[in-house]
């Protein structure tokens, strides 16, 4: 199983910027998809975006489309959250998801290796 470390939440502005960090550790994780997963206090958590194991496998939710950008770099085990424009309703803990299935579909993958979270908060 990927062990994954987040880090780079914090406090922000309305429409200011954060990058968050996944750090993995782990065989074999150049075939992994990563995914970004947004928990809201009192709320479940949603699905903020994916990234697969092939160039261009990049998807995202409705709510974060044209805001954030998901990448990764398989030279240091890296997936990486740019978050720009953030809203007050962007705050809450996000998690980074691992999973072995890289070449599939990765909005459609249940996601089996959970990072501990990092908070964000968007408020003036």
């Amino acid at each position: 199983q990927v062990q994954l470390v987040e880090s780079g939440g914090g406090l922000v502005q309305p429409g200011g910027s954060l990058r968050l960090s996944c750090a993995a550790s782990g065989s074999n994780l150049d075939y992994y998809a990563y995914g970004w997963f947004h928990q809201a206090p009192g709320k479940e958590r949603d699905w903020v975006s994916c990234i697969g194991s092939a160039r261009g496998s990049d998807y995202y939710a409705d709510s974060v489309k044209g805001r954030f950008t998901i990448s990764r770099d398989d030279g240091s085990n890296t997936v990486y959250l740019q978050m720009n424009s953030l809203k007050p309703e962007d705050t809450g803990v996000y998690y980074c998801a691992a999973d072995p299935r890289g070449g599939s579909y990765c909005p459609m993958i249940p996601f089996d290796s959970w990072g501990q979270g990092t908070q964000v908060t968007v408020s003036s």
